[in-house]
């Protein structure tokens, strides 16, 4: 057998019935093509789908599946009209599959039994980038955007019919917006339910469009939303805003508005999460000696001790002085450089080569390291 059908619906080859019908029930909500239109990958799997549970659910075309699986070549499964084969699929049995529909979509038309009214659709979801500046981001802000969405048309209160009233009933699914289509493959049919293309998904027929949307249900406009941004925000996340999308094709509920955010960089600090970074340059003085800088946070300057002796490229831990949100608050890190004075004076210069002559090798550990290898090495002092 080239295909797997117990694999194909997740379960065990030993599996029940109720086990068969429950797993089936759950892909077909899952792939099934109205709820990925224009994915060839979901089509391809709600096919195998329908065809492992068509087989799985009858319990003869079971056994005679079982049975090609655990003796190849010895049985005809799949053959046309041949003792023991198939002469195709005339639909989805194992019952369930307009009960499962109608869980889905409300039922469908087009000749099927029992078909039920049209559900209503949400409208697509419409997302926009607001950019924010670093502080923004990180301490929280209001903010406004404005931007062009599909509307429902408040003269016919989305029906797309003038006065809201002037439509009949589709006649090629009965109101219920979906149609039934069958499909062969091979010795197999298989049957999908599509938006009627009659009327659009809508289950209506207009016989006197709406003057002011045209027949659409919706007109375009500008629409302005104020946003509270949370304080913490960073680039990649992001708002939803119900009901601020676009309207919706057939009278349901509009789409959401999502707003991803774009934070732009700071001049003075780094972040990762809600840590932050700062680099603070200090004197050769300070570093040597030790003394107090200025240190930036997000809302205020504070003054920080920088021990003597402290070497470039030191970072010193200050616990909760990073960003403060609801959900928590970040650390800062100070990352040390010490700055080199350049274009000295000529006293300068010899006071700098007097407290060189004056300050031991030793009292260096990194240029004492470095003078016991080059001894070993080599056998010269670098000093």
């Amino acid at each position: 057998m080239a295909k797997d059908y117990y694999s194909i619906l997740g379960v065990d080859k030993n599996a029940s019935s109720d086990d068969i019908k429950k797993a089936y029930r759950t892909l077909v909500k899952k792939y099934h093509p109205d709820l990925h239109p224009g994915d060839k990958e979901a089509a391809e799997k709600f096919k195998e789908i329908n065809e492992a549970n068509e087989v799985l659910s009858d319990d003869k075309k079971r056994k005679q599946y079982d049975f090609e699986r655990e003796h190849p070549g010895m049985g005809g499964f799949g053959g046309a009209g041949g003792a023991g084969g198939f002469s195709g699929f005339s639909g989805f049995s194992g019952g369930g599959f307009e009960d499962i529909f109608g869980d889905i979509f409300g039922g469908f038309g087009g000749g099927s039994r029992g078909a039920k009214a049209q559900t209503k659709t949400k409208g697509e979801d419409v997302t926009i980038e607001a950019s924010l500046s670093f502080l923004d981001a990180a301490k929280g802000c209001v903010r406004e955007v404005v931007y062009t969405r599909n509307q429902p048309c408040s003269s016919c209160k989305g029906t797309g019919a003038k006065g809201g009233t002037s439509y009949q009933t589709c006649p090629k699914c009965g109101g219920t917006g979906q149609v039934q289509y069958t499909t062969s493959n091979g010795f197999f049919r298989s049957v999908s339910v599509r938006p009627c293309d009659e009327c659009k998904g809508t289950g209506k027929k207009i016989t006197d469009a709406c003057p002011d949307c045209k027949g659409k249900g919706y007109t375009k406009v500008s629409t302005k939303v104020t946003l509270t941004i949370p304080a913490g925000a960073d680039t990649g996340s992001y708002l939803r805003k119900p009901g601020f999308g676009e309207a919706s094709v057939n009278g349901g509920e509009p789409g959401d508005l999502i707003v991803v955010i774009k934070v732009e960089p700071s001049r003075i600090f780094k972040r990762k999460n809600f840590d932050l970074y700062v680099n603070v340059p200090i004197s050769f003085t300070t570093a040597a000696l030790g003394g107090k800088v200025k240190v930036p946070l997000i809302d205020e300057v504070m003054d920080y001790t920088i021990p003597e002796g402290t070497q470039s490229g030191k970072v010193f831990f200050v616990r909760g002085k990073g960003i403060k949100t609801n959900r928590g608050t970040g650390d800062l890190y100070i990352e040390v450089t010490v700055e080199v004075p350049t274009k000295l004076t000529k006293s300068q210069k010899q006071l700098f080569e007097q407290l060189g002559k004056d300050v031991d090798v030793k009292q260096c550990s990194e240029m004492k390291n470095y003078r016991e290898k080059m001894s070993s090495m080599y056998g010269v002092d670098p000093y």
